[in-house]
């Protein structure tokens, strides 16, 4: 995949009008409406023209996010994470190398071990 997983991108597949709400949910993991209810309520309580100019500035620079970026929801999630704090993220990642690789050397032991009681199992299921 040529597309960076960690950009900003314009959501307009959930977007109402031009995508950066959505895409800015997309980014942080918000959820949109909340992000749309404080985009409109920075706007009216003092940012009029300049909340206006940041969003189409935004809109006009960022790129449209491309179709199939991620997997699913949990890859969806992991991927917010990474970008809300990458540091957490690869403690967790590998966390769960750990835990597979302790399940599997668990496995490996069971079965390269002198089990009598696991032989008479295998022997009586033959």
């Amino acid at each position: 995949m040529s597309a960076s997983r960690t950009k900003f991108y314009l959501d307009k597949q959930n977007s109402k009008w031009l995508g950066v709400c959505s895409g800015i949910a997309d980014y942080t993991g918000i959820d949109v409406t909340w992000v749309r209810v404080g985009a409109i309520v920075f706007t009216i309580v003092g940012g009029f023209p300049w909340t206006l100019v940041a969003y189409f500035l935004v809109a006009w620079m960022a790129q449209n996010r491309p179709y199939g970026l991620y997997e699913g929801p949990e890859d969806e999630k992991f991927w917010q994470g990474v970008r809300s704090n990458p540091k957490r993220s690869t403690a967790e990642v590998r966390s769960k190398f750990r835990d597979i690789d302790r399940r599997l050397a668990d496995i490996e032991m069971m079965y390269t071990s002198r089990n009598s009681r696991l032989a008479n199992e295998i022997d009586s299921l033959r």
